[in-house]
């Protein structure tokens, strides 16, 4: 059941109402004494101090004070400020309504508090409006940053974003500044597959946004804490870890469609056939590499003296050949879910029967010439012709899943025909 959206909008010509650049959305839940003198003071302040048109839109969501009647009151006085209201609870649902229907080049957000100093706001916004990156996110973390606020607050802050580093490979310093903004367009194609509508919604955000490819520009601030805040901290972390499960089991099984949304912002690679990323890809594929060599190396000694060299090799290279396979395609190439995960390790086999070859046929040409030759003799010999196969894999893997991120693309584009 969708929310029941109402917008009220300052009195105005009809002629003199135009999308403006900059739409900062302040949403509230019962702050009927803080709301003026804040929406006065931010208005002052783009009215006075602020190069591009803005909008202020107070973002109402579910208040049951007279937060609601404060608000229309102040879109009646002041030029530039409208109300919307939804029925439920929420500050990442407000956003993501409010942020989807407006007409605005540039969505941002800053709490009512207005804890973040408002001259942040311009450095914040101009990289959106220029067009070179796609949202922005004010820091507290950064060393430049000057912050007032208590020891417990900086703790879990930094505790939160060292879980997302490590839990989620996020890049970015600081999950939940209320302090951000984003280019519109882009704005209405990420915010659909964003499934929180609480706090936890800027992380998934811009974990979303990191995976995509999009750039994000972070603003150290000066931000000085609010100790009337309303945020029940233990209430707030247990629901954060439940999203950090949620994005992190939906991007392993491959339910986001981020290489569909890479295509549509425009975030695909530059050259055909260069991957995104290659130098990470090289950097993760040799700690595969590394380990599966490790494993077959384990493997053959185990199994030598049981089987003898060529069974031996065989099954070891057999075994880590599927593993190596199955670990790239996740870890290198980012290819998840299980889509043509049979078709890629039907071609995996086929690479790992050219590195069988290789390894094969450097033991028969070691026999031949020496037939009492040492295991670790045949080690070193395996190791030479492992390193060839590998090459002969990293390209191979590329070619596949590049196939199949092509075949995404084209799934993607006939959907749309379709439609």
């Amino acid at each position: 059941m969708t929310d029941t959206v109402t917008a009220v909008r300052a009195a105005e010509p009809a002629e003199a109402v135009t999308a403006p650049i900059v739409d900062v959305v302040v949403p509230v839940y019962n702050e009927e004494v803080d709301l003026g003198p804040c929406v006065r003071r931010l208005h002052a302040f783009l009215t006075l101090n602020f190069p591009f048109s803005a909008r202020i839109t107070i973002a109402d969501n579910a208040s049951t004070d007279g937060t609601l009647a404060v608000a229309r009151q102040l879109a009646g006085q002041l030029s530039g400020v409208r109300v919307v209201h939804l029925d439920r609870k929420g500050r990442g649902r407000a956003l993501s309504e409010v942020w989807q229907q407006s007409d605005a080049q540039v969505l941002a957000y800053m709490d009512v508090d207005l804890s973040t100093d408002l001259n942040a706001l311009l450095p914040l916004v101009a990289p959106l409006v220029s067009g070179h990156s796609d949202l922005a996110i004010g820091t507290r973390l950064a060393s430049s940053s000057r912050v007032v606020r208590g020891p417990k607050r900086e703790i879990i802050s930094r505790c939160y974003n060292l879980i997302l580093r490590t839990s989620l490979q996020a890049k970015f310093s600081d999950a939940q500044c209320g302090f951000k903004a984003m280019r519109g367009p882009v704005a209405k194609l990420v915010l659909p597959l964003v499934e929180d509508g609480e706090w936890f919604f800027d992380t998934e955000l811009l974990v979303l946004a990191e995976r995509i490819g999009l750039r994000i520009h972070e603003v150290p601030v000066d931000w000085i804490d609010d100790p009337d805040s309303r945020v029940d901290i233990v209430d707030t972390a247990r629901k954060d870890l439940r999203g950090i499960w949620r994005v992190g089991r939906a991007l392993t099984t491959g339910r986001l469609p981020i290489n569909e949304l890479r295509v549509a912002i425009g975030r695909e690679p530059l050259v055909e056939g260069v991957p995104l990323g290659m130098v990470g890809q090289l950097v993760r594929f040799g700690i595969v590499g590394i380990g599966s060599t490790l494993a077959y190396l384990l493997l053959y000694l185990v199994l030598q003296p049981i089987l003898g060299a060529q069974p031996a090799n065989f099954l070891a290279l057999l075994v880590t050949a599927i593993g190596n396979t199955a670990a790239n395609r996740a870890f290198t190439f980012g290819v998840r879910g299980s889509d043509e995960a049979v078709s890629h390790h039907f071609q995996g086999l086929l690479i790992f029967a050219f590195g069988l070859l290789l390894t094969s046929g450097s033991l028969f040409t070691l026999h031949h010439w020496a037939p009492g030759a040492a295991v670790h003799l045949e080690l070193a010999v395996l190791v030479i012709a492992n390193l060839l196969a590998t090459l002969a894999r990293f390209v191979g893997l590329r070619w596949v899943f590049r196939q199949s991120h092509a075949s995404d693309t084209n799934r993607n584009n006939q959907k749309g025909v379709n439609q």
